[in-house]
């Protein structure tokens, strides 16, 4: 600091102007008074000054709005008055009492199913034993008594001072280690303390650094209510529905939410049950109509016994899709929407397709908390099971309609969006893709089941539902955003595939992704790199087009 500035600090923040008049410095930092900050009773009184005066009669100055205002933040208006960052504010002793004692009458009422009561009350048996003989009379016990509540109240008093000081000003706990208390009282109450503290708002909120059950279940209820909300509405506010869904939906609401987001289900609340009622009736013509097999020409006949085939092959490893009922559902929804898109026909890789809906209606049926692997259709209604197979076949016909080309002759949508996936790779890392090209890898080669499939052959079940919730989301259809998923799909697999040194390996590595223990956070992680993609990209709608 320069003498000038150090002469003007010395002299209490006045200077002399040029004039000879004599003003407050308007920009000297004052730590101990603050606007905002609780101030105590003696700093407020002892300031000797009438609100609004100057010391030295001059003209107002920041230091007496300071004092005009000094009393804006009563310290019986806040609970706790330790504020991160000021050392020397001391605790109100009206509020760490109060909080002392809350404490102590939470622990008296918890005391008998508490861990913590029982050792409190073994403590208070033993001082009572060693300090009353058994030749002392009723009174002495009485008071000695007394006095080791008085004694418990001081020290519970100090630990809530103890617990509120690490609260603000730690604020990163996990690198402080916590003492072993010898009965557990300090931990309990700054537990306790923690969930009460964090209660108000502006609270600096504690780092989560561990997903437990605990805090997955109070997000999944806390989303639940904001689902519940949305979908409970007169008139539905699709746009709010898809933001919510994009990082997932809860399995209750799932059903209902994929109905809507896929178009099935109208956005007015008191439609959608004559709309639904009105649907599965429609289908069950349809079935009436095209799946007689006296009906069928002989295109049609070829068409049902490559979905005959295909159908078994589905998902072999899970016990639930080999029951008859099952493929016979698959069957007849394939078989539909093939005759009645007569453009594309029946594909091989649409019978992966119906899965995700065919779980997720299956599971409303029988419930959000049941297990489907051992899960038999045979215990349903016949009722239950031309539900879940309409509202099957209804959404899957939604999907597909911004997908359509890729199922066309010669299948060249899926040709084009190969195409641009190399084109991305290239522009994004440009080290993979001359890797993938030295050694032969052809990116239709591993890609083409990617496009065809939507990764449902490279993923878990419970990942591709994941992920179909990001995809009904999208605003704009997911054509566009799937092909950044699989980029982002491919380069998560970067270190892995730079590792391997010829044709064989690469292959056997892309067919074969070890996605066998992915959650859904990695889903979560991989559409969040997919988005960065397509954002990154948004200003340049040419990136996709091969370098001239």
């Amino acid at each position: 600091m320069s003498s000038g500035s150090a002469s003007t600090s010395t002299a209490g923040g006045s200077t002399a102007a040029a004039d000879g008049t004599t003003s407050s410095s308007f920009w000297r930092n004052n730590s101990r008074t603050i606007p905002g900050r609780p101030t105590t009773v003696t700093n407020r009184i002892g300031s000797g000054r009438p609100i609004g005066s100057s010391s030295s009669g001059s003209s107002s100055s920041f230091q007496d709005y300071q004092d005009s205002v000094s009393d804006a933040w009563d310290l019986g208006d806040d609970e706790f008055c330790i504020i991160s960052g000021v050392v020397d504010t001391r605790i109100s002793k009206r509020a760490s009492q109060t909080a002392a004692l809350n404490v102590i009458k939470t622990h008296k009422s918890t005391s008998s199913g508490s861990v913590v009561g029982i050792k409190a009350t073994n403590s208070v048996r033993t001082d009572t034993q060693q300090t009353s003989p058994t030749s002392e009379g009723s009174e002495q016990t009485a008071g000695q008594l007394e006095q080791h509540q008085q004694q418990q109240n001081e020290e519970d008093s100090h630990n809530v001072t103890t617990a509120l000081r690490m609260e603000n000003l730690d604020l990163q706990p996990q690198q402080q280690q916590r003492p072993q208390p010898n009965d557990g009282t300090v931990y309990v109450n700054d537990q306790r303390l923690r969930q009460r503290f964090h209660a108000y708002p502006g609270r600096p909120q504690l780092l989560k650094l561990s997903s437990n059950v605990a805090s997955k279940d109070v997000e999944c209820e806390s989303k639940y209510e904001k689902f519940s909300n949305i979908l409970e509405a007169p008139l539905l506010n699709l746009i709010a529905l898809k933001e919510l869904s994009w990082s997932g939906v809860p399995r209750k609401m799932r059903a209902v939410t994929w109905r809507l987001l896929s178009g099935y289900l109208p956005t007015s609340l008191e439609r959608r049950q004559t709309v639904l009622e009105r649907k599965r009736v429609d289908y069950r013509k349809l079935v009436q109509q095209y799946f007689d097999a006296d009906r069928r020409d002989e295109s049609q006949q070829d068409t049902y016994r490559q979905i005959h085939i295909d159908v078994p092959r589905m998902n072999p490893h899970v016990a639930l899709f080999q029951q008859q009922l099952v493929q016979e559902m698959f069957e007849r929804i394939l078989f539909i929407w093939a005759i009645r898109h007569p453009a594309s026909g029946y594909v091989q890789g649409i019978n992966d397709l119906v899965t995700p809906f065919f779980i997720v209606f299956l599971q409303e049926a029988v419930g959000a908390d049941k297990d489907l692997e051992q899960c038999q259709l045979s215990d349903l209604s016949s009722e239950q099971r031309d539900i879940i197979e309409s509202d099957s076949f209804w959404c899957l016909s939604k999907f597909l309609d911004c997908i359509q080309d890729n199922y066309i002759f010669a299948q060249l949508g899926i040709q084009a969006k190969v195409n641009q996936l190399k084109e991305l790779i290239q522009r994004i890392d440009g080290t993979l893709h001359r890797h993938l090209q030295l050694h032969g890898v052809d990116y239709l080669q591993f890609s083409f089941r990617w496009m065809n499939n939507l990764l449902t052959r490279e993923l878990p079940l419970y990942c591709t539902i994941r992920l179909w919730d990001t995809y009904l989301a999208e605003s704009d259809g997911f054509a566009v955003f799937q092909l950044y998923v699989c980029a982002a799909f491919l380069l998560h697999w970067r270190d892995q595939l730079l590792q391997e040194k010829d044709f064989q390996g690469l292959m056997l590595l892309l067919q074969n992704l070890p996605t066998h223990n992915w959650m859904d956070s990695h889903i979560g992680v991989l559409v969040a790199e997919a988005f960065r993609l397509k954002f990154t990209y948004a200003d340049a709608p040419k990136h996709l087009e091969a370098k001239s």
